[in-house]
């Protein structure tokens, strides 16, 4: 590879850390997928993907679209960590080269040495919520200081965790850029995914679905609180809470446990593609509760399939949902419980929400989120 600078015509030369496609993907994962295939699929960007994992190296390969360059030089992930919380080394290019510029879009991004540093930030829970995150979660805030230090751009998911990271670190100034993900690539067709086939996930033809691993954040005790004061009149409705054991797992149980209606929760692990477009299209109502979020990819993929969403007023879920969604105040049982009530019970709300919903999902593509980071690209290597 020629060490020249890219001219104005050349294809940028971005050096893309693909660590989160090497697991099972969860919502970072699937925005880094996203991006990852719509970059390689690209004339204008020449895509070096690499791995900070030594478990995972094996794995690169298959995660990674064609059109890509796979760099298999493996660094493991906590050894880089450490060496990157104290200085600027190894650099990016010690993993793929030269490059124009090294995207790391799992909240840290690698030294980019002479090449021009640009990383994700998905939300700030790990400073507005820190009880809630593992101790590796807790690293990135430090990371990023270091990183913001060194010039990077910090391509945020959304105008509210722009202005959230503007504020907090202020040391960024200007190099903050609001670019909204897009949807995920159209849910799986077909008699395994249908609707009828969410029921039978179920077990129950009404049901108000919550999709999502269990994570502290996500106040699922509030939603079966919320449930449990539905279910004493409206004796055929099921919860169905569906998605990977996480930190809050044992405050889930315990809230089921508590609940008069807990025999009709019906707890789903982990999902795969088929069964989650399955449980989305056959479900009366998503609930969405949550605390805080940086995106909402969950409510715009129920929006795509026609599923009325009710969600909280809190972080840029309002955003990103606008009025497509009835949106209540955060842990208030009784206005969740009202706001899914009207849902299941005023065929004009539910209709109205359907057609918003339907809009509203159509507005967020990956084109469009891909086209924005290239452009961020671009003017952090003529910022360099």
């Amino acid at each position: 590879m020629s060490d020249a600078p890219s001219g104005p015509t050349s294809p940028v030369r971005v050096g893309f850390d693909a660590t989160s496609l090497l697991e099972p993907l969860t919502g970072v994962g699937t925005v880094a997928d996203a991006l990852l295939r719509g970059l390689a699929a690209r004339s204008d960007v020449e895509v070096h993907a690499f791995a900070v994992s030594w478990r995972g190296r094996g794995r690169l390969a298959d995660a990674v679209p064609a059109g890509a360059t796979v760099h298999g030089r493996p660094l493991p992930a906590r050894l880089a960590r450490m060496a990157w919380a104290h200085a600027d080394h190894p650099t990016v290019g010690a993993l793929v080269g030269r490059v124009d510029v090294v995207h790391g879009p799992n909240f840290v991004v690698p030294p980019g040495g002479r090449a021009a540093e640009v990383v994700t930030v998905h939300d700030l829970t790990a400073l507005r919520f820190p009880e809630m995150c593992t101790p590796d979660v807790l690293e990135w805030p430090g990371l990023l200081r270091r990183a913001l230090r060194r010039g990077a751009w910090v391509h945020a998911v959304s105008a509210s965790v722009a202005d959230e990271v503007r504020e907090a670190f202020p040391e960024a100034g200007e190099r903050v850029v609001a670019v909204p993900n897009g949807l995920a690539p159209p849910l799986p067709e077909g008699p395994a995914t249908d609707a009828a086939a969410g029921r039978a996930l179920a077990g129950a033809e009404r049901y108000v679905l919550a999709l999502g691993t269990v994570e502290p954040r996500k106040d699922l005790p509030t939603l079966v609180a919320a449930f449990d004061a539905l279910a004493a009149a409206d004796a055929s409705l099921r919860l169905v809470v569906a998605g990977a054991d996480g930190l809050a797992a044992d405050e889930l149980a315990a809230a089921v446990a508590a609940a008069a209606h807990g025999d009709r929760v019906v707890r789903r692990g982990r999902v795969d593609d088929h069964q989650r477009a399955a449980l989305l299209r056959g479900a009366s109502v998503l609930a969405y509760p949550s605390r805080y979020e940086g995106f909402g990819l969950v409510p715009l993929e129920a929006m795509a399939v026609g599923t009325p969403v009710v969600a909280t007023r809190v972080g840029a879920i309002a955003e990103v949902a606008g009025e497509a969604a009835l949106l209540v105040p955060e842990r208030d049982r009784d206005a969740l419980a009202d706001a899914l009530h009207a849902v299941l019970h005023d065929p004009l709300i539910a209709e109205r929400l359907i057609d918003d919903g339907t809009s509203r999902a159509a507005a967020f593509t990956w084109d469009a989120a891909v086209d924005g980071v290239v452009e961020l690209y671009r003017r952090a290597v003529d910022a360099r």
